[in-house]
Formats: structure tokens, sequence, C-alpha cells
């Protein structure tokens, strides 16, 4: 399945609180389970203003579909074509 890099703007991102992040976190778990297994949320980094987001699925729609449910922003949707890391350098 395509993996998918989602840029969401959301400034003070950085300050939210661990309760807010658990809302935010729940909001999307929920939105998850109705669309069904064909979208996978694999993990996120939080910035000063910006949440980045790993997730798996079948198309750009699909992941701007979790968004608009969910009230997220997706203000950059990037599909992920390789991974390279240290070891590529071997």
């Amino acid at each position: 399945m395509p993996k998918y890099v989602i840029e969401r703007e959301i400034p003070g991102a950085g300050k939210l609180s661990q309760d807010e992040l658990q809302a935010i976190s729940q909001k999307s778990c929920g939105v998850l389970n109705t669309l069904g297994p064909r979208i996978q949320w694999v993990h996120s980094y939080v910035t000063e203003d910006k949440i980045y987001c790993i997730y798996n699925a079948p198309d750009e729609a699909t992941v701007r579909e979790h968004a608009r449910q969910g009230g997220f922003p997706a203000n950059r949707v990037s599909r992920v074509f390789s991974t390279i890391d240290p070891t590529t350098a071997e």
C-alpha cells in the first residue's frame, strides 16, 4: 500500500498539551475506524507550527477524506516513493 506524508499547518502545535494531543489522536482514530482498514496512521511528528503525519493509504483522495471528516488541515499530501537511511550508503 502506498505511504504518504501529510503536512498539517497548526499554529502553536508544539505547545499543545498532552490532553490536546490525545483528543486529536482520538478524533483521528475515530475517523480511521469509519473509513475501514484501507487507511492506516503510522505515526506523526509534532513541530513548532506543523504536524507531519505518516499514513498508509490506497490513494491521496482517501488521505484527504480522512482530513475532511476529522476537521484536520492537510496542507500538503506527498506520496513516498522510497525510504533512505544511513545503511543506504553501504
